[in-house]
């Protein structure tokens, strides 16, 4: 009963979104869309289930810079380095191969409707899906943009900051420290490359190696899977996962900040003020909770400064900008 009045409130607030972006914007103009994308997503998932994930992470970085347009799928070109080459992405993003897929299936049968930046949102919505996450209905209508900067990736929050700097990174996209405690549990699917946290294992700070925050045995274990060279150097392409369970949107993450077990520096400041540490401590205990807010504040988070209308453009190739 409890799950299906959360499904049910899940919907509700899909349907009364911004006006610019509607639920079943594609019913009459491509009708299959969805299923394209929805089938795209789950043979590349059955064959790869990191997949999820990452797509899940490039709507992320997509809607940081620029809003959400799909400027994140453009390449780099020869005058031009592109957002998906700039930090925090570069080798860490992935799944640029399934949204070429279902692109390329959707302009065969609904020529230039479909923008790239909505067939990211919906395969977002499918990954969460996937790794056992709450459905929701995609409000969409999004128009794709024709800039992407790997100088404006700076507006991507990263592993490092403290409470108050991933708070304002939030705040400056009009999200609220609320969502950002919801949006932050993504973090319970997935992997990580180690540079993204081994400074709170070698070089904390002037004063000690590693960090204080950070629970001694996790740190142990994390050792282990980053090692250093006889030179002090890290190879660079080592990977870790999130957590115990990187494949299942569940409130694991949440329960591990409480252990001081959070991977990313930006993860354990969660319990750094009384009010986001009770929010977590909440989600800790009831995953059902954080999974509505967490819809809530993913369908909020994807209609941050979206095109519509005349603006932007509907790429034919999400990987180039249209001439």
């Amino acid at each position: 009963m409890k799950l299906t009045l959360v499904i049910i409130m899940v919907c509700f607030l899909s349907y009364h979104n911004e006006a610019t972006l509607q639920v079943g914007f594609y019913r009459d103009k491509c009708p299959f869309a969805e299923a394209i994308i929805k089938d795209e997503v789950t043979k590349s998932f059955l064959k790869d289930q990191g997949i999820a994930p990452g797509i899940t992470r490039l709507q992320f970085h997509d809607c940081f810079v620029r809003g959400c347009d799909g400027s994140i799928l453009i390449d780099s070109t020869p005058t031009n380095q592109a957002e998906k080459d700039g930090p925090p992405n570069g080798i860490t993003v992935r799944g640029f191969n399934v949204l070429d897929n279902a692109k390329a299936r959707i302009e065969a049968v609904c020529n230039g409707v479909v923008s790239c930046a909505d067939i990211l949102a919906y395969a977002t919505r499918d990954s969460v899906v996937l790794t056992k996450g709450l459905y929701w209905d995609v409000p969409a209508g999004r128009r794709d943009g024709r800039i992407s900067r790997a100088s404006e990736t700076s507006d991507i929050p990263t592993a490092f900051f403290n409470l108050d700097q991933i708070t304002q990174s939030f705040a400056k996209k009009g999200l609220t420290q609320s969502d950002m405690v919801a949006l932050s549990g993504a973090h319970t699917i997935g992997r990580s490359h180690c540079f993204s946290f081994t400074d709170r294992l070698y070089r904390f700070d002037t004063k000690m190696m590693q960090d204080p925050n950070l629970n001694p045995y996790y740190a142990q274990f994390l050792k282990l899977k980053c090692p250093r060279d006889v030179h002090g150097i890290l190879n660079q392409t080592l990977v870790v996962f999130m957590n115990q369970s990187p494949l299942l949107m569940d409130q694991s993450y949440y329960g591990n900040l409480l252990k001081h077990a959070g991977l990313f520096m930006s993860d354990q400041v969660l319990l750094d003020s009384q009010k986001t540490a009770q929010q977590a401590a909440i989600y800790a205990a009831n995953g059902l909770i954080w999974q509505a807010d967490f819809v809530k504040a993913m369908i909020k988070m994807s209609q941050i400064q979206v095109l519509t209308g005349e603006q932007g453009e509907i790429r034919a190739n999400c990987r180039v900008i249209n001439p």
